[in-house]
């Protein structure tokens, strides 16, 4: 089941026994404090690993400035830009150097394609990704609702093991890589 925005916060407030929202403008301290850390911890959770779900690759739209230094060209950053992942041209994602500067990418090829974690919709999240969102936002929650240091440390302890939990299921979703040059398997058939 897809949770919106509202749905994954009112979850959270449940895990610290505070009263659920229906509405981020419901008036009371529950929905005000969502409102205010519902994206940014939404943000930093998708920025903090390369998910699958969450990965996108795009030409990027070269400025028509030239940076002053250090590399030939300078583009565009996707407007659901979070993290770069890699860079690449000619039809691959990879390979090429680039430094991120404010809102733009620098890079020495003249066309390239960016592989990038982005702010997707709350309806592409994965069950396993809810659940790490929901534990970080109960850690998030509990202090300003709870005034209760100790129980956020072990919301926050828990959020970490749904975190850890939730990169390990999206690792195991990829084809994994085999030995390709391991010279004791070629030694021994030849």
């Amino acid at each position: 089941m897809a949770y919106s925005a509202v749905g994954l916060c009112a979850r959270a407030l449940l895990k610290i026994g505070a009263n659920p929202i229906t509405s981020f403008q419901d008036g009371t301290a529950e929905a005000e404090l969502a409102a205010a850390l519902y994206a940014p911890t939404r943000d930093a959770l998708l920025a903090a690993y390369g998910w699958s779900f969450a990965t996108k690759q795009t030409a990027l739209v070269r400025l028509a400035a030239p940076p002053p230094a250090d590399f030939a060209h300078a583009f565009a950053l996707p407007d659901d830009f979070l993290r770069a992942l890699s860079l690449g041209t000619g039809g691959r994602g990879r390979g090429l150097s680039y430094r991120i500067q404010g809102t733009g990418l620098l890079a020495d090829a003249p066309d390239v394609t960016l592989t990038y974690v982005a702010r997707v919709a709350e309806g592409a999240f994965p069950a396993f990704f809810d659940a790490a969102l929901i534990a970080r936002l109960a850690a998030e929650f509990c202090v300003p609702l709870t005034e209760n240091t100790g129980r956020a440390e072990t919301l926050l302890k828990q959020a970490e093991a749904e975190f850890r939990r939730a990169r390990l299921t999206d690792v195991s979703q990829d084809s994994q890589p085999g030995l390709e040059d391991f010279t004791l398997i070629e030694a021994r058939l030849s």
